[in-house]
């Protein structure tokens, strides 16, 4: 019976001593379960590729190889050696197991202030454990590292099906990788890959998110807390904002024909355009809105509904407002100079301090 020495290729560290016999496939099964890597390959010292079990002597020492070239073990010890302590820029992961190979710079460079980077930049500092073949242990889950990884090697945040979201946002907390962690906690909420109809926000602070181009199409965020959003051009067509406060929020651009935004509160909003790119609201439901203040220049508003709603001190210059039923809406101090109020119901409505004229010829009901 022969008996040869196994080390994985490049090492000479921990070495396993097995018998040889049956087939060069029987061996390469006997190097993965002794040393814990899938082997494909057998080398001898001088780099020789092993193609035949009968070329095999007894008392040989052999490398195993994954598929990699054959690494001399002498010339990585020369290496170390004259580095002086130094440390390779390459190295390898076990994450709850499974292991990672990655470098050192990776680590260490896009997010300098994560934990990740404090463990690594400089070597032992946090005196991190090794297993038998020299991987750094964290005991995390691997399904939810990976996408970190990948995220800290090419910048951008990408995550297989199946893999739970909510997950990967807690190891980037652990990891303190502060901003990953804030892409998460959006896709977490739907809101950044979000397109489906419908969905229920009802009652959900999402104040000061960029929402900007999200399909809100028929969604639910009635009592929703959307002050100082960024919804710029965003869809809310047919979406029930009842009750919901959008106070400073900018809606430049914003879709929201036939919305329901009873009883809503959106003070200071801009939905004034630069561009030249106008907010619609056709059709709305406007009931007892109080918009002091906003920004509205040349916003659609056609046939909309505005009974008894505040538009104190707003700026609808340019503004469509035909066919709106504007009964008991405070108008005072308004600026509705060139604005359309054609075949409108201004019944009751308060036009006190107005900052133009209004002709008779822009209301005619």
């Amino acid at each position: 019976m022969r008996r040869v020495t196994l080390f994985v290729n490049g090492t000479s560290k921990n070495g396993k001593v097995v018998a040889v016999y049956g087939t060069l496939t029987d061996l390469l099964s006997v190097a993965s379960n002794k040393l814990g890597i899938k082997a494909s390959c057998l080398y001898n010292g001088k780099g020789g590729l092993i193609d035949d079990i009968a070329l095999i002597r007894d008392d040989d020492v052999l490398y195993v190889s994954e598929g990699d070239p054959f690494i001399d073990p002498q010339n990585e010890a020369r290496v170390a050696s004259g580095l002086h302590g130094a440390h390779t820029d390459w190295l390898t992961l076990n994450i709850g197991g499974r292991l990672f190979t990655t470098t050192r710079s990776t680590l260490v460079s896009k997010e300098p202030d994560s934990m990740l980077a404090h463990m690594f930049r400089e070597k032992d500092v946090w005196g991190n454990k090794q297993d038998e073949h020299g991987a750094y242990l964290i005991d995390r889950s691997p399904e939810y590292f990976e996408p970190i990884l990948n995220y800290l090697r090419h910048g951008q945040l990408i995550i297989n099906e199946g893999i739970n979201i909510r997950g990967v946002l807690e190891e980037a907390r652990f990891f303190g990788i502060e901003q990953l962690a804030e892409q998460l906690e959006g896709k977490c909420c739907g809101l950044y890959s979000y397109r489906k109809l419908g969905l229920n926000f009802s009652g959900a602070d999402l104040s000061r998110l960029d929402l900007r181009y999200i399909n809100f199409k028929m969604a639910n965020l009635s009592r929703c807390n959307l002050t100082h959003a960024n919804l710029c051009c965003s869809n809310l067509e047919r979406a029930d904002l009842s009750g919901a406060n959008l106070d400073g929020a900018n809606l430049q651009g914003v879709k929201m024909l036939c919305s329901n935004a009873e009883g809503a509160s959106l003070k200071g909003c801009n939905f004034e355009d630069p561009s030249g790119l106008k907010a619609n609201l056709e059709g709305a439901n406007l009931k007892g809105v109080d918009m002091e203040g906003s920004q509205m220049t040349g916003i659609n508003l056609r046939v909309a509904t505005l009974k008894n709603a505040k538009l104190k001190n707003c700026n609808l210059r340019g503004a469509t407002l035909a066919g709106t039923d504007l009964e008991n809406c405070d108008l005072s101090g308004c600026d509705l100079q060139e604005a359309n109020l054609r075949g409108s119901n201004v019944k009751g409505a308060i036009f006190e301090e107005m900052l133009t004229p209004l002709h008779m010829s822009q209301s005619v009901r």
